[in-house]
């Protein structure tokens, strides 16, 4: 016993607090612990595959590392995996009587994500801080929750705070985000001058990361520099072709990058590029749609599209929002309050951007009444 707690000491020192963070239970196991560490580090590669592998092999020595339950469930959400990420939240949370008081609130957090809204986990993270000011991953989630409901000004200032702590330890993040949603923050806010100032730490810590290459490219363009951003631009499509893109991902991406720039029209290029490539993609078919829809280009072609899109895939909850929204913008709003409140029924999480276009739509309904 004595051995193994002084080893799982050692291993609890590599990298600073965050890397093994709040989601770990007590664990007797020096191997169940080095597996989460593996399976730490694979995450915050953002490679989830292996991650999870890891978290699984954590689980067979260790069923009650539930820090491995967390981690798995939060690893399906940042792929979109939403009913996967589910059940593994569930399992989580079914550990509550095996928690300390702070796994019991991180657990109530990961609950909040699938179940609740951003207010709802903000409020448990508050708890958090109040226990432990000292957590860059808190700050970042209240960061994050701010980001979702689209209030930069209250986003920015808990990002920073993140990094700031890191800083203090004279340790660089583990994870990209931590720059990536501050650097989105700050340049939906027009803060471009802080942007580039925050790419460029970040550069430093993650050289040619992706995710980061089409952030500096949408700076770029915005600040009309075309010649960085067509060198980030095609650094970036190398490196997603490298890790196996499709061509019609790598393109909707790069669509997104000038979407980002206020360049619809290279938008609209690019998101057609995508669909040709795939045309019977309904992600493709809404994808543009929803492109034509909100930014008022083509509403009836839109409205076309994400029919087709419906027919191929008629549960999307993605589809019934842009057709929802596109009856909006044609005045239909009876008919758009049908279709966006399928939508929300649809959707496995809350939807901060469907919920407040609801809202306007039962306003309009309201108004035509």
């Amino acid at each position: 016993m004595v051995k193994n707690f002084l080893i799982i000491s050692k291993l609890g020192k590599v990298g600073p607090a965050v890397f093994h963070n709040q989601f770990v239970s007590s664990t007797n196991s020096p191997e169940a612990y080095r597996y989460f560490i593996y399976g730490q580090t694979a995450y915050y590669k953002n490679d989830y595959n292996t991650a999870r592998d890891w978290f699984l092999q954590a689980l067979v020595i260790d069923s009650n590392l539930v820090g491995a339950l967390a981690k798995i469930s939060t690893s399906y959400f940042n792929e979109f995996r939403y009913e996967e990420g589910k059940i593994w939240c569930l399992r989580y949370y079914s550990k509550l009587d095996m928690m300390t008081m702070q796994q019991k609130i991180w657990a109530n957090v990961l609950y909040a994500i699938y179940f609740n809204t951003p207010n709802e986990r903000i409020r448990y993270l508050r708890q958090l801080i109040d226990i432990d000011d000292h957590q860059p991953i808190t700050y970042f989630q209240i960061g994050d929750s701010y980001l979702e409901m689209d209030q930069f000004d209250k986003a920015i200032p808990e990002s920073e705070k993140a990094l700031e702590i890191f800083q203090k330890w004279d340790a660089k993040p583990p994870w990209i985000a931590y720059y990536i949603e501050l650097g989105q923050a700050y340049h939906k806010s027009g803060k471009y001058k802080e942007e580039k100032k925050l790419y460029r730490k970040a550069e430093k810590d993650f050289p040619d990361d992706p995710e980061l290459l089409d952030q500096q490219a949408w700076l770029a363009l915005t600040e009309g520099d075309t010649v960085t951003a067509n060198r980030k631009i095609r650094k970036y499509i190398s490196i997603r072709k490298e890790q196996s893109w499709s061509e019609a991902k790598i393109a909707s991406n790069v669509a997104y990058i000038y979407y980002m720039s206020d360049i619809p029209g290279k938008a609209e290029e690019y998101y057609r590029q995508a669909l040709s490539l795939e045309p019977e993609n309904p992600l493709r078919l809404t994808g543009l749609a929803y492109f034509l829809i909100d930014k008022e280009r083509n509403i009836n072609e839109g409205l076309q599209l994400v029919d087709k899109a419906l027919e191929l895939n008629p549960d999307s909850y993605y589809s019934f929002h842009c057709k929802g929204w596109g009856l909006h913008k044609l005045g239909k709003h009876k008919e758009a309050l049908e279709f966006l409140e399928k939508s929300m029924d649809l959707n496995p999480i809350y939807r901060y951007i469907i919920a407040q276009h609801l809202e306007e739509v039962k306003k309009a309904v309201a108004g035509q009444n």
